[in-house]
């Protein structure tokens, strides 16, 4: 990665800077046109382990590999220039130890020359959030709906109507914030309790099926974009790519039925 390619880049402390201030400008990416478009209007491109699901086909996250990860991040980072860019550790590459975090990480970072990773936050992330910002690497943490740990939640629920596991989000993201993250996802919880942890802690909290009161909001942008029939209820779409995908084959495939297309503008001429 060249010094030129990271020197423009929002970097982690200037979004940890952006607490209770302008509103943080995040989407997701998976390859470098998308990365290029959303470059110009994002402080931060996650690189989400949702690939497994968007791109993919997958039903989970959880079948996401750190290879599928690195090859993700790398075409994000070859379409992008000014953006913070974070990749997703996927499941099984942080959570035995700090030292095995630290490997999957350092490798990501190596391969993708990304300037960030982001976990999910359960209660054993606070040392390895600590042992791998002593190390140089930023972080990134997620709290509430843990698409990762869907198994044990019994499935993509909002979470947080009992006190106790309301409680236990506001706990993970101070836990988090005191080990040192830049910033913490906070997804898929009532407005309320979002409030209550961005109040509870001194980083930025990036929403996601939270509140307007988050200091940012993130979605899925095949989402937003409107590429699926169906999205969770905290998805807006904002285009509808879906039906103008469809037209466009459509019309493709009657074209060429008719012989209609390639047409003289399309074939090459050499005399």
């Amino acid at each position: 990665m060249s010094a030129q390619k990271f020197a423009g880049r929002m970097t982690a402390p200037q979004i940890t800077a952006r607490k209770g201030a302008d509103p943080i400008v995040c989407l997701t990416a998976y390859d470098a046109p998308t990365a290029a478009i959303l470059d110009d209007h994002c402080d931060l491109i996650l690189v989400g382990d949702s690939v497994g699901m968007v791109v993919h086909g997958l039903t989970t996250t959880v079948g996401v590999s750190l290879e599928m990860m690195i090859m993700h991040g790398q075409a994000v980072m070859r379409g992008s220039d000014k953006a913070l860019v974070v990749v997703d550790l996927p499941f099984g590459s942080y959570e035995d130890s700090p030292e095995t975090a630290f490997r999957n990480a350092a490798r990501v970072m190596q391969e993708t020359g990304c300037q960030a990773v982001k976990i999910e936050s359960g209660s054993y992330a606070a040392e390895t959030i600590a042992y791998l910002v002593e190390r140089g690497i930023p972080v990134m943490s997620h709290v509430g709906l843990r698409p990762q740990s869907m198994n044990v939640l019994g499935g993509f629920r909002a979470r947080g109507r009992s006190q106790k596991v309301a409680d236990e989000i506001v706990e993970n993201a101070i836990a988090a914030a005191k080990a040192g993250s830049f910033a913490v996802v906070v997804e898929g919880v009532s407005a309320e309790l979002a409030d209550k942890v961005t109040k509870a802690v001194d980083i930025p909290t990036i929403g996601i099926g939270a509140s307007a009161g988050c200091d940012g909001q993130i979605l899925v942008t095949p989402d937003m974009l409107g590429l699926f029939s169906r999205v969770p209820k905290f998805v807006k779409k904002y285009a509808a790519m879906q039906d103008i995908i469809e037209e466009a084959v459509a019309s493709y495939a009657k074209e060429v039925k008719s012989r209609k297309f390639p047409g003289e503008t399309n074939t090459y001429k050499f005399s």
